[in-house]
């Protein structure tokens, strides 16, 4: 439902908030964790689909910026961008993203 998928979304937003106050810190785990399960996708060319920052060209509508999207690592490294089907409300949302990385990196080559 409507409801429930905006709770998972509220979830979402503060769950790092829910780690660091289980955990004590949120510096360690997460990373580590995401580096583990890519370098097990490449060197045992698992084929998984892992959300990374890639540089895009195009897909989602934004070219030369890196966005974190859904790709498939296997031996070779990045192997394919998965373009998931946005609806509109979610296409404005990584544009709006997407302006605000650029206006980071905007700032930072400046």
């Amino acid at each position: 439902s409507e409801e429930r998928i905006e709770a998972m979304v509220k979830r979402t937003a503060v769950g790092g908030g829910e780690l660091v106050k289980l955990i004590g810190t949120s510096a360690w785990y997460a990373p580590g964790a995401a580096c583990a399960q890519m370098v097990d996708s490449i060197l045992l060319d698992e084929k998984r689909v892992l959300p990374c920052t890639v540089y895009l060209e195009g897909e989602y509508g934004i070219d030369g910026l890196y966005m974190g999207v859904p790709v498939k690592l296997g031996r070779s490294g990045l192997e394919a961008i998965h373009v998931v089907d946005l609806d509109e409300s979610e296409q404005a949302a990584l544009a709006k993203s997407a302006d605000a990385v650029r206006e980071v990196v905007s700032v930072l080559t400046a």
